[in-house]
């Protein structure tokens, strides 16, 4: 049972983790879009955006914690090791940048976000740094 859903946990991270990098690679090309007043392309983006973090990433997220939750109980010994510490801190940091892109989301659809693509060029960075060291804690385990 463990090891099915150890597997579950990574499939739902890897899904989680596609759509954390590319929902704010769409905000680069709606922000890009909206600059130009390219309104066929930004009601794309804006329906691309909203299916993606609704049919995917949102419930990815859920799957993750829900089997990493399951883990933990199957595992309790690993809440004495400091490196599930740190990982549990980065998914926490990592649910609230989900919920960031939310709120982007929403700015976007009402036409309020003012944000650069340069902005999100950047912002679309701390998913990628947030895996790294995520999947180096768990391999690794080093604390």
């Amino acid at each position: 049972m463990y090891l099915w859903i150890k597997a579950l946990h990574l499939v739902a991270m890897v899904t989680w983790f596609a759509a954390l990098f590319y929902l704010p690679r769409l905000y680069v090309y709606h922000a890009m879009a909206r600059d130009r007043d390219e309104q066929q392309a930004i009601a794309h983006f804006a329906v691309m955006e909203r299916k993606l973090y609704r049919g995917i990433m949102t419930p990815s997220m859920i799957a993750v914690l829900v089997f990493g939750g399951a883990l933990l109980v199957l595992n309790p010994s690993w809440l004495a090791q400091g490196w599930i510490h740190a990982k549990l801190l980065l998914v926490i940091l990592l649910v609230g940048y989900h919920h960031l892109c939310l709120a982007y989301l929403k700015q976007f659809a009402e036409t309020r976000c003012t944000r650069s693509h340069v902005f999100f060029r950047w912002f679309n960075e701390v998913p990628v740094i947030a895996l790294l060291v995520i999947v180096f804690l768990a391999v690794l385990k080093p604390f």
